[in-house]
């Protein structure tokens, strides 16, 4: 796989939102200069589905897993699912998994998610797979677990919402960062002043498509050909050459996730 190319790392193509067009967004990913896109599973379901579009289409790659707003008690068939999957060459990571507290104030629901994340972490770890964390509103749990349960895995921390504090953290772990449409956002808040801060080597660009769309397309469905924008605001940020961001998130993308290679 060439450098000069994105990724986007963190995708959806399989959302029904593209239903009606799904060859056509993957062919206009490729136009605008997409080399990989990498859809992530967030139930048994999806994560099937996922893998079939990696199957299906050389662009596309997959990780597999189940999110913590689809959190339930999950089987021993769940896992042999999951696992089973997870060793087809095409699955680059155990994902979307982690913990969502913005959603479910339910303290024992927060315990199921934190015990099928710690599960899903066990599993990556039983594979020597990456992992894409999804961390909302849970911060300090989610970084606990990490600490106490996640040792000898490194991963993402997907559309990154926490403190400089903790990305520096994360760095320090080996971890990437997750940056998609908010860092383009008016109201982006701290995340361009932690881009600013932590080294381009520790992160990757995404679309979370058809979510958060970046700006200049703010408002509309979300798709991969759009992580070029969230690629050229990171370079702005950085002061640097569009062409050498690219090239080295692509770079990240691939030393993460090594079945991209």
């Amino acid at each position: 796989m060439k450098e000069n190319i994105l990724i986007d790392t963190h995708a959806h193509v399989n959302s029904e939102k593209f239903d009606q067009d799904r060859g056509k967004i993957i062919t206009n990913a490729i136009e605008n200069g997409v080399g990989a896109i990498i859809n992530l599973g967030d139930t048994i379901e999806s994560s099937k589905h996922v893998l079939e579009l990696a199957e299906a289409y050389d662009i596309c790659y997959a990780g597999v897993g189940v999110h913590p707003e689809e959190a339930f008690e999950m089987k021993n068939d769940d896992f042999d699912k999951l696992s089973i999957w997870a060793k087809n060459k095409k699955v680059v990571c155990i994902g979307e998994i982690g913990l969502d507290y913005y959603w479910e104030k339910d303290p024992e629901k927060r315990d199921l998610q934190k015990r099928i994340f710690i599960q899903q972490l066990d599993l990556a770890r039983q594979l020597d797979l990456p992992v894409c964390v999804h961390n909302r509103d849970a911060h300090g749990d989610t970084m606990e677990i990490l600490k106490k349960e996640g040792k000898g895995i490194v991963g993402v921390m997907h559309c990154y919402s926490g403190s400089l504090e903790i990305a520096r953290e994360l760095v320090k772990m080996g971890w990437y960062i997750g940056v998609d449409g908010p860092l383009t956002f008016k109201n982006a808040a701290k995340l361009p002043e932690i881009v600013k801060d932590i080294p381009l080597e520790r992160i990757l660009v995404e679309t979370d498509c058809p979510y958060m769309a970046p700006a200049p397309m703010r408002g509309k469905r979300n798709e991969p050909a759009f992580v070029k924008f969230v690629a050229e605001k990171l370079a702005e940020l950085k002061g640097m050459d569009f062409e050498a961001v690219k090239r080295q998130t692509t770079i990240n993308a691939k030393s993460l996730y090594t079945r991209l290679k």
